[in-house]
């Protein structure tokens, strides 16, 4: 009792009856009591004060047997949670897979930041160095001398302290003057040994063996142009359906294994996965690539900035049609919020969930603008498979161009 003290959390109605009778602690009765201890926590977090005095022990454990706990009226949405929990009979307190599922459900309702549309500044350096700190380095400690003794002995005493260099600081010097070897070495590697790669580049246009395809080397070497030749594009797909489509050697090195570029009627390009079908334009404008659990919706430039105005964040957020059920499911939530500006476009991506007809969906999106028209590319998979669908959702947002 003295150690405990007069604390809510632990004197449950089943626990604070004994000891209301002969102040001997009552065995624990079962989850019932754990339960009692969540709700007068949660009641304490929220709402500033615990739902009983707690000024005494004695008081304590006597009104919690006799009276039913304060109404934890300033809880808002949790205030049913916290008065089910803070019940005097503990089997008619909720369990714990009632109590997941409802804390669940707030959690997932309860509204979102909204991640990447405000940024608050930091204060400049020179400001915030002046609030911040002193620390010292390893080793300065400000010791107290003992008591009685004086604060120099009489042989250790010196005119002037002289300053002592940390071994911290003889190592960044150290490490400085390395550097500096290494960056003298590399100016004179570039400036005086001989450049044997120009020498090589000469006998190749000598012998005539430069443009052999055999010889040529790799994609990624910087001396490759990255504009396509003309063997290496491949001829237009038929306006009667999707083909595999070459396209720029640029697309083709973002391509992974087990994906294909796909150039479709509609005027787009994408790589979707090799195996995946596709579904003609429906009347929402959709485009839709897909196999079992997995899909990739592309909307190649139905709605109008004009309409929507031109900012990609707010259109995906408020207007954009493929995440209406994400803003009208109560199990929704959005996280990587993001605003992208690449070569003059905007672009905004973000990560969402709800609930379908199917169960709990991973949805990853991005709305880009081009030429006053938005082109939306979505993923959409189980919530379980959240890496499948990303994978999926990186190859497709990195490879969509818009052929028109």
């Amino acid at each position: 009792m003295a150690v405990v003290g007069p604390v809510t959390e632990r004197w449950a109605p089943e626990q604070a009856g004994p000891v209301h009778e002969n102040w001997q602690l009552a065995a624990p009765i079962g989850p019932a009591t754990d339960l009692w201890a969540l709700g007068a926590l949660l009641y304490r977090a929220v709402q500033g004060h615990a739902p009983y005095p707690e000024e005494s022990t004695a008081e304590l454990v006597q009104i919690v047997c006799a009276e039913p706990p304060a109404f934890a009226e300033e809880c808002g949405p949790l205030r049913p949670v916290v008065e089910s929990l803070l019940r005097q009979d503990p089997t008619e307190r909720i369990d714990f897979e009632e109590l997941r599922g409802w804390l669940r459900s707030l959690v997932r309702s309860a509204p979102e930041p909204e991640a990447g549309l405000h940024v608050v500044s930091a204060p400049p350096a020179e400001t915030a160095h002046s609030r911040l700190p002193i620390v010292r380095r390893r080793g300065e400690l400000v010791r107290r001398r003992r008591a009685g003794l004086p604060a120099h002995h009489g042989r250790h005493k010196r005119g002037r302290a002289e300053p002592a260099r940390s071994p911290r600081s003889l190592g960044r010097t150290l490490l400085l003057l390395i550097l500096l070897a290494l960056a003298g070495a590399v100016a004179y590697a570039m400036f005086f040994l001989p450049k044997n790669d120009t020498r090589d580049s000469g006998a190749a246009d000598r012998t005539g063996t430069a443009g052999d395809a055999s010889q040529a080397p790799p994609a990624g070497s910087p001396d490759v142009s990255s504009e396509p030749r003309p063997e290496q594009t491949s001829p237009e797909s038929t306006p009667g359906g999707s083909e595999t489509d070459g396209g720029s050697t640029e697309t083709q090195s973002n391509v992974a294994d087990g994906f294909t570029l796909r150039k479709d009627p509609e005027g787009f390009r994408v790589a979707v996965a090799e195996d995946w079908t596709r579904t003609p334009r429906n009347g929402s404008g959709q485009v839709v690539y897909g196999k079992g659990d997995f899909e990739l919706l592309v909307v190649p430039g139905r709605d109008r900035s004009s309409e929507f105005g031109d900012d990609p964040m707010v259109y995906q957020r408020d207007s954009e049609p493929e995440l209406a059920p994400y803003r009208a499911s109560s199990w929704a939530t959005s996280s990587g919020l993001k605003t992208i500006e690449v070569g003059g476009r905007t672009m905004a991506e973000g990560q969402f969930t709800w609930t379908g007809a199917g169960g709990e969906l991973f949805v990853r999106n991005v709305a880009v603008l081009i030429d006053g028209r938005y082109h939306v590319v979505q993923v959409r998979g189980p919530e379980a498979e959240r890496d499948e669908v990303s994978r999926l959702f990186e190859q497709a947002s990195a490879t969509y161009q818009y052929t028109r």
